[in-house]
């Protein structure tokens, strides 16, 4: 596969498309993420609470490809947001990885409630300032968090990466980064696979260019300009997910799939000021 890359605001680059590895542990674990990464996949994207981060460095290493190549994103979990536990959890994960430094590092929800994401911020700033990580960001901020992190440091995340996917586009954040020259990377991007699939806007779309419904999808992220990262154990189907930069689809297709979007359209129960991750 040959992915498009973009430009961060920090003068480094993400490729347009990425590889989810949540739940991807053990045997079987390795075994798909080492068949990402040989299907041309190289923004591989794990946790600490994905609890795969020795896998997926593993997997880098068996693939014998370059580590230059590979844009490895982590996050900071809930239970380390104080500034020194964050520095000891990048630490961590560097081991765990066994790499030298983290390509792209998150603090993985703001947890507004225990009210120290500001302090995993910092240490990010810091982290980044003495290269154990080489890009920051955060995901699943909204505006308001974005803005205090940003008055609090003078320094505007790299990404934030969100719930997005037809039912919740997302359409007023993206507003918000696009202004601020953040990337939006879409987690979950395929939603609920069965059912978005079945939309009309959808299929329409997949037959009128032959290709898949997740096809469609993850190329309408792609016009969006947005990071999609789905998942995928089997090798067809990674090959055909990385497939969508050949076809375009028109204004009133993207624009009849964002109209599938929803009030309640989040289907993970992560509204980020209520939802406490440890």
């Amino acid at each position: 596969m040959d992915i498009p890359v973009y430009d961060l605001n920090d003068g480094t680059e993400l490729p347009a498309l990425g590889f989810g590895t949540t739940g991807l542990q053990g045997a079987d674990g390795l075994e798909a993420i080492l068949g990402a990464a040989q299907a041309g996949y190289r923004l591989l994207d794990t946790a600490v609470n994905y609890g795969n981060e020795m896998t997926v460095g593993e997997a880098i290493r068996r693939s014998e490809i370059p580590r230059a190549e590979f844009r490895v994103t982590s996050k900071i979990p809930g239970r380390h947001h104080a500034y020194d536990d964050a520095i000891v959890s990048t630490h961590e994960s560097l081991g765990r990885l066994g790499l030298e430094n983290i390509d792209l590092h998150l603090i993985h929800w703001p947890n507004p409630k225990r009210d120290q994401y500001t302090e995993a911020w910092r240490a990010l700033v810091d982290l980044q300032r003495d290269g154990l990580v080489t890009s920051i960001g955060v995901s699943n901020f909204t505006a308001e968090h974005l803005d205090r992190i940003m008055d609090s440091s003078g320094v505007v995340p790299a990404v934030n990466q969100i719930e997005m996917h037809p039912y919740f586009p997302q359409e007023e954040l993206r507003a918000v980064h696009d202004s601020l020259g953040i990337r939006t990377v879409a987690w979950s991007p395929l939603a609920k696979a069965k059912a978005v699939f079945e939309e009309e806007p959808i299929r329409a779309a997949a037959e009128a260019h032959g290709v898949s419904p997740a096809q469609v999808v993850l190329r309408w992220h792609f016009q969006l300009g947005a990071v999609p990262i789905p998942k995928s154990t089997q090798p067809d189907r990674q090959l055909s997910n990385g497939d969508i930069f050949d076809f375009e689809l028109s204004e009133d297709e993207v624009a009849a799939i964002t109209g599938l979007g929803r009030e309640d359209g989040r289907l993970f129960d992560g509204d980020p000021n209520e939802h406490y991750e440890m």
